[in-house]
């Protein structure tokens, strides 16, 4: 009992401090509840015009289709909205037909739903093939079959489905732009920490086990977070289609190829940090399976790390921060400063690993890495 009510408590105080963010400006959770109120405002009006203005016989269709309708961008409920009226035309169509001969909604229901199934699978239908079969529902369950209470379901669906539509894209349409780059500088700033745990620890000569695999289970979920921030920037763009809200508040252009350049950088940070982690926690494991190096290598390995995570801020803060503070301009700097540190931790490895294989493998397989990076980051930081 202890136990669940500490459960309830946690979720009632997440869902208060959603509350407190969403009341003090724009966020995710300020994004979920306008998107609750839209739908709520379109299922009243098609209420409003279905059922209390004009009666309609079945008029619990329009609003029912208006609020699955209000969807996280208007482009969705665009599409959606197709998708959803054709697979409900069909499931009527299919039922009427069916029926009127018949004459028994029970013998219908029998020979139409296993076709209604079947056809919401239509890849066309995308997600709102389930629909074709709820069409043929509210034709056979709602008394007696007649081509005028088809076509009735079909107009209260185009209602439904219009208000849906227009109060998603006139009210508030939802932008996500804040998002992405809130997502991608938080991968930046993760990869960047990272690299800095890395590089003081290798400085200090810190190796240990336990240290070392709670870096590389941080690198590992890097990998995923640089997926999310793929998603959303995807998210972003989808957002912007057919979103007049973009005209009225200045939003700018859609996430193009600075998004692309970042989540490309991302991509070889996160595998390259994850090479590294992994080097060192095998390094540092008991056994010994891959070879520690050099004080004097790994110093100067510390430093080509802590000159990348440098780096990567400073691409963070010209991509998604005030270029006016002159981060352009530094990050072209610590670029450079970064090949020329790259080509010194070049040298040395060679230098300093030219007798044994097993270092020369483990070092090739990390410069590898190193200089894919570099060169990223050259690319598009200039």
């Amino acid at each position: 009992m202890r136990v669940t009510w500490q459960a309830l408590w946690h979720e009632v105080t997440v869902a208060a401090r959603g509350v407190a963010r969403a009341w003090a400006g724009p966020c995710r959770e300020r994004d979920l509840a306008a998107q609750a109120v839209k739908a709520a405002l379109a299922a009243w009006l098609a209420w409003a015009v279905a059922g209390w203005w004009l009666h309609a016989p079945m008029a619990f269709v329009a609003p029912w289709v208006a609020v699955v309708l209000v969807e996280s961008t208007v482009f969705r409920s665009i599409a959606h909205g197709l998708q959803q009226l054709a697979a409900i035309a069909a499931g009527t169509v299919v039922a009427t037909a069916v029926a009127l001969p018949l004459r028994d909604s029970m013998a219908a229901m029998a020979v139409v739903l296993p076709l209604a199934m079947l056809l919401g699978q239509w890849r066309r239908l995308g997600s709102q093939g389930i629909y074709a079969a709820t069409g043929a529902l509210f034709v056979l369950t709602g008394g007696s079959v007649t081509v005028a209470t088809s076509a009735a379901r079909l107009a209260e669906a185009l209602f439904g489905a219009v208000v849906g539509i227009a109060v998603n894209a006139l009210v508030r349409p939802p932008l996500y732009l804040r998002d992405s780059r809130a997502v991608l500088k938080d991968a930046t700033e993760e990869a960047h920490d990272i690299l800095r745990d890395v590089a003081e620890g290798l400085t200090e000569g810190r190796w240990d086990a336990e240290e070392a695999g709670a870096r590389h289970e941080r690198a590992l979920r890097l990998r995923r977070l640089v997926e999310q921030a793929r998603s959303s920037v995807e998210w972003s763009r989808e957002s912007l289609r057919g979103n007049l809200r973009r005209r009225r508040t200045g939003a700018g252009p859609p996430p193009g190829k600075g998004y692309d350049d970042a989540l490309l950088v991302l991509d070889y940070a996160a595998v390259h940090t994850a090479g590294v982690t992994r080097t060192v926690l095998e390094a540092a494991t008991a056994d010994r399976a891959a070879p520690r190096p050099h004080p004097e290598l790994a110093h100067r390995y510390a430093e080509f790390l802590r000159r990348t995570a440098h780096a990567l801020r400073l691409y963070s803060h010209s991509r998604f921060g005030d270029e006016s503070d002159g981060h352009e301009d530094r990050l072209r700097a610590a670029v450079a400063r970064l090949r020329a540190t790259l080509d010194d931790l070049r040298r040395h490895l060679v230098g300093g690993t030219r007798d044994d294989p097993d270092e020369l493998a483990t070092y090739g397989a990390l410069l590898a890495q190193a200089h894919r990076l570099a060169d990223q980051l050259v690319v598009s930081g200039t």
